[in-house]
């Protein structure tokens, strides 16, 4: 199998680490989608990263369904997210709030490095940045909450994308002000597991 795409893309790094996890065997390619677009394009037409070539040739693109392809199918030790429908929810409720705040991040970065200046709409950054910080508010309460630190779909989702966010929007999110979400992405860095997949 073939991964495809940057780890400094949240939504790739997570892929890798979660793939890692449930113990799946895969190559990274590192192609980006703006300046090996054609290469890219090459595997996978629409261009979306991440993109997974499985061993039959089928091409699964989007971070949440490449890992749930590979939950469905994981031994139960393996498992990222619990079987218990009010746990599951729970779960989901916190992958939700991770993928919420690195979309805005990602939105504010297109904004800034994509958007020409004198086309930049505040009202939109200004929306897009308190959707930001209302997730990260969120997820911090959450750690504040539920101090074990677990690597599962939930931890890895939310420490992928807070470190996503400190790397290239930290200025809108300041670090301080979310310490539990902070001390939970710095102790899931600091683990082989993340150090092996590094943004940058």
């Amino acid at each position: 199998m073939k991964l495809i795409g940057m780890l400094d893309s949240p939504y790739v790094r997570r892929t890798a680490i979660s793939l890692d996890l449930f113990g799946v065997a895969f190559e990274h390619q590192s192609l980006s989608v703006f300046s090996t677009f054609e290469d890219f394009a090459r595997i996978n037409p629409v261009v979306k990263a991440p993109s997974l070539v499985l061993d039959d040739g089928t091409v699964l693109m989007d971070s949440t369904l490449i890992v749930g392809y590979f939950e469905a199918q994981a031994a139960e030790s393996r498992r990222q997210l619990p079987q218990q429908p009010a746990a599951l929810g729970k779960a989901l409720e916190v992958v939700g709030l991770a993928l919420a705040a690195c979309e805005k991040a990602v939105q504010i970065v297109y904004e800034r490095n994509l958007r020409p200046e004198e086309k930049l709409h505040q009202p939109w950054v200004e929306r897009v940045t308190r959707q930001l910080l209302a997730a990260c508010h969120a997820l911090d309460l959450h750690y504040a909450a539920n101090t074990e630190h677990a690597v599962d779909q939930a931890g890895i989702s939310s420490a992928v994308a807070w470190s996503f966010i400190q790397l290239m929007v930290a200025d809108v999110v300041k670090a301080d002000d979310f310490p539990a979400l902070r001390a939970h992405a710095e102790r899931l860095e600091q683990s082989e597991l993340f150090k092996r997949y590094p943004m940058v």
